[in-house]
């Protein structure tokens, strides 16, 4: 589901004025990230309890937002991915590892499966995802036989009603992800271009995109117009940005912060180094991890 945000009621008299914004995918994740680590949940948890940043791309930057510190190569920071045109997982260890943090301190060495059972309501798990679709369903794609983390976190965050927060980009926009995940699985399919996965549904999620993160940072409408792109902007979204002026004026200040965020870095190893390797057959490549 979308993170719901109440935007301000528009004054009487007050200029509404336009915005029309293209934001490349690491642009997206930087704003998703400001607005991650603003929401009250995730500062009331920073201050008062526990927060848990799972591995993940986006998370990199809530982790440098959330610290003020740089985390490279950021795709280093997760394990499964799409890049280089084909579904891949990091071999490496992440480059950061300040997963848990209890009372706005790192926990040191903290294995975040035995870290969650220490969790309570108002505690938060950061987690992104591989597909949305307009219901506000998110999609995690997993290689893992055991369900990769969503597997663990799920059934833990629900029972307990903790936060689950999804910063998600509307570049992962798909028709339906319910549809989707009906057609995917670690043993559905022959070939691949990659590994082959399964796109695990997650319900309760608090979904937060391009949408409701410049509503939550300047208070303003944003609305999804158009995707894609060539020469680097593979993957962008353009937003009409819609509200009153001093807040328009608010939001585009935060667009110019973030424009110019460089693509996101890679890690240096992968256990699929190409698919053609293992002439596409799908289980030759889910063999590369060896049972995780």
């Amino acid at each position: 589901m979308f993170y719901e945000v109440q935007l301000p009621e528009a004054k009487p008299g007050q200029k509404q004025v336009s915005a029309l914004v293209t934001l490349n995918p690491a642009e997206s994740r930087r704003l998703l990230a400001k607005a991650t680590v603003a929401l009250p949940e995730v500062q009331n948890a920073f201050k008062h309890g526990m927060i848990i940043i799972a591995r993940g791309i986006t998370n990199a930057f809530v982790t440098e937002e959330l610290f003020g510190i740089s985390v490279e190569p950021k795709a280093g920071q997760t394990v499964g991915m799409v890049c280089r045109g084909i579904t891949n997982a990091n071999s490496g260890p992440p480059p950061c590892t300040w997963h848990v943090i209890r009372q706005g301190k790192v926990v040191e060495g903290a294995d975040s499966n035995v870290e969650i059972m220490n969790f309570g309501p108002d505690d938060v798990f950061i987690k992104g995802a591989n597909a949305i679709d307009r219901e506000g369903n998110a999609g995690v794609f997993v290689s893992s036989v055991k369900s990769g983390t969503i597997g663990m976190a799920w059934p833990v965050l629900t029972a307990r009603g903790c936060h689950l927060i999804m910063p998600v980009g509307l570049e992962k926009m798909v028709p339906s992800v319910i549809e989707a995940a009906k057609h995917t699985g670690l043993y559905h399919f022959k070939y691949s271009t990659g590994l082959p996965g399964k796109l695990v549904p997650v319900v309760l999620g608090k979904v937060v995109t391009e949408i409701q993160a410049f509503a939550l940072l300047a208070g303003i409408r944003a609305y999804h117009v158009a995707s894609g792109g060539v020469g680097g902007s593979e993957g962008a979204v353009v937003l009409s940005l819609e509200g009153d002026e001093p807040n328009l004026e608010k939001a585009f200040a935060l667009v110019k912060s973030i424009k110019g965020e460089p693509p996101v870095t890679l890690p240096d190893t992968f256990h699929v180094s190409s698919a053609a390797d293992y002439n596409y057959d799908a289980l030759a490549q889910l063999a590369t991890l060896k049972g995780v």
